[in-house]
């Protein structure tokens, strides 16, 4: 496979940093391109995130010294440069959707971390090792858009990423009814650092705008159907949520109580869990857990300092499944917010759409 060129739009923030940790040696993708506000716009990188620069490893020196492009102002030399583009802006919905679709429209496809177009009927929002037969929806989108090669796929909310999955998996073969869900959710899902959310010190926030409304109705659309050139959302199961912003830098956990149509047996969960391989171990994507879903027997696991980065922070890792006296069976899941929540769940998106050949010309 040659290399797709690809640039990032809101390079800045602490997601467009993630994508450039993932991307600077990258087997398919070749980083070619940033792009960010007009504030940034001429200055090289290095000069433009000075001293804010927050993820552990170093930045690369390929990358301090490319110069900034508009995001707004230079698409159409953005879009010259490269095959497709990531975006991580921090915009409105409205201007962030706007955006996305003047790319589309530009003929170049664009892989959002953002949350406006999740509930556009024809824009993907895939779960690679999941829902992956979504992106066939992009047909119908192009010819809404009247596109040859422009398109939108985006992922889902960074806290589904931890529990969806493992309900996703019981679903078919038993049916999930109800599911109650609070999530315990890291200060770097806010873009967020100690240093920059001091209240959040021995603190915990028990609201998040627009979280619960995210965690009750995108799991919906993951499980929905494509029906007439749009992806028509799933009417179960029915979920109820409780966000919480917890003083831990990266991670997002979840406590997870759910009813099933066909009560299974803890054996016959634990067996759908460990047995499990989506379409992206199959095809190998670069950046795919080699096993998906991790269980863990001791009690007190997953911990999120100890179980976070589990397979460079892609796998989920799932324990304390027992029986409840309300619901069914209750666990407890952990992803990491900013990998398989955000930036990495982007790449393996985008490894997935460039397997299925989507970005070819």
């Amino acid at each position: 496979m040659n290399k797709f060129k690809v640039g990032i739009i809101g390079a800045t923030g602490m997601v467009g940093q993630r994508f450039i940790t993932l991307l600077a040696d990258h087997p398919w993708f070749d980083l070619v391109c940033l792009a960010a506000s007009a504030r940034s716009a001429g200055k090289t990188y290095g000069e433009a995130i000075g001293g804010k620069w927050v993820m552990d490893s170093p930045l690369p020196d390929s990358v301090a010294g490319m110069t900034i492009l508009d995001a707004d102002a230079d698409i159409d030399r953005i879009t010259s440069l490269v095959d497709f583009v990531f975006c991580a802006v921090n915009m409105s919905k409205d201007a962030t959707k706007a955006l996305e679709e003047r790319y589309a429209k530009a003929e170049c496809p664009v892989v959002s971390n953002n949350s406006a177009n999740r509930h556009t009927p024809d824009v993907p929002m895939v779960v690679p090792e999941l829902n992956w037969r979504h992106i066939e929806v992009i047909d119908s989108q192009r010819k809404r858009l009247g596109t040859k090669r422009g398109f939108i796929a985006v992922k889902s909310n960074c806290s589904l990423q931890s529990y969806v999955p493992a309900l996703y998996l019981l679903h078919a073969e038993f049916g999930v009814k109800d599911v109650l869900v609070c999530t315990y959710q890291a200060i770097s899902g806010a873009g967020k650092t100690f240093d920059t959310f001091p209240e959040i010190v021995d603190n915990v926030i028990p609201f998040i705008g627009g979280e619960e409304e995210k965690s009750e109705k995108e799991p919906l659309k993951i499980w929905g159907e494509i029906s007439g050139g749009i992806i028509v959302p799933a009417d179960k199961p029915n979920f109820t949520a409780q966000c919480l912003r917890v003083p831990v830098s990266n991670g997002h956990m979840a406590a997870v109580f759910a009813r099933f149509e066909k009560r299974p047996t803890k054996e016959q969960i634990l067996s759908a869990w460990d047995g499990f391989e989506g379409e992206a171990q199959k095809l190998g994507l670069p950046h795919a857990p080699k096993k998906f879903l991790h269980y863990f027997t001791e009690d007190d696991l997953p911990q999120t300092k100890l179980q976070r980065d589990l397979e460079g922070g892609m796998a989920i890792s799932i324990g304390r499944l027992r029986e409840d006296t309300q619901y069914d069976y209750k666990f407890v899941c952990l992803s990491h917010n900013t990998l398989r929540g955000a930036a990495g769940g982007a790449v393996e998106l985008a490894e997935l759409l460039a397997a299925k050949g989507y970005f070819d010309r």
